[in-house]
């Protein structure tokens, strides 16, 4: 079996359809509002979490039994009806219009896969099995949370700032690129798995001003 081509979707503003109403779903849904889709929802009934964000207009519901006109200008479904029957016919439909779907619980069915995933702000870790093992992915993940803390999220953002001005300021392609390694100096690194956030960020700060001319 070929290896799944891992990639990052921009899914802003994007039709993302769910179709389910239990507790699958909602975790679906939950995910792609993180990543600012616009998710529509379809299913004959609902589960609490998921009126609740309907009636914040946090998605947008329609109730009823899944139908192909559905897929109308949608980018990436989810099905997860929980009805074989259902979710058979989703992944027919998206395959003759060349969507990516991922029907839950099915890999044959499904051309993309749900990574296990570490967000640490812009900073994402994922861990996929190709559908194998979502539970193998999931532990795997929850060491990595361990390890990547917290702490991540405002060093990237720092670090993303400085980056720029670089790239901005510094026209050598060789001193750009040295400048640019200093900033991920292993001692920098090794600070900030410590946990030690504050020390990290001064010493980012001090490569970037000792690297100016």
């Amino acid at each position: 079996m070929a290896a799944s081509y891992m990639i990052s979707l921009d899914l802003k503003n994007k039709k993302c359809l769910v179709v389910g109403g239990g507790k699958v779903a909602e975790r679906k849904v939950r995910s792609l509002l993180e990543c600012g889709a616009l998710v529509y929802l379809v299913s004959p009934e609902i589960i609490p979490a998921l009126s609740a964000m309907t009636a914040e207009g946090l998605i947008i519901y329609r109730r009823g039994s899944y139908k192909s006109s559905d897929l109308e200008d949608t980018f990436l479904v989810f099905g997860a009806a929980g009805r074989e029957e259902v979710n058979r016919q989703i992944a027919d439909d998206c395959a003759g219009r060349n969507l990516i779907v991922n029907i839950v619980d099915d890999p044959a069915k499904c051309n993309f896969y749900v990574p296990a995933t570490v967000r640490r702000g812009s900073l994402a870790i994922a861990v996929s099995t190709g559908g194998k093992s979502p539970l193998l992915a999931r532990k795997i993940r929850e060491e990595l949370e361990l390890v990547y803390g917290p702490q991540y999220e405002d060093f990237l953002d720092m670090l993303g700032v400085l980056r720029k001005e670089v790239i901005k300021n510094v026209s050598d392609p060789e001193k750009k690129s040295k400048i640019l390694e200093s900033l991920i100096s292993d001692e920098i690194l090794n600070m900030l798995k410590k946990g030690l956030l504050e020390p990290a960020k001064e010493m980012l700060l001090g490569a970037y001003h000792s690297s100016r001319p």
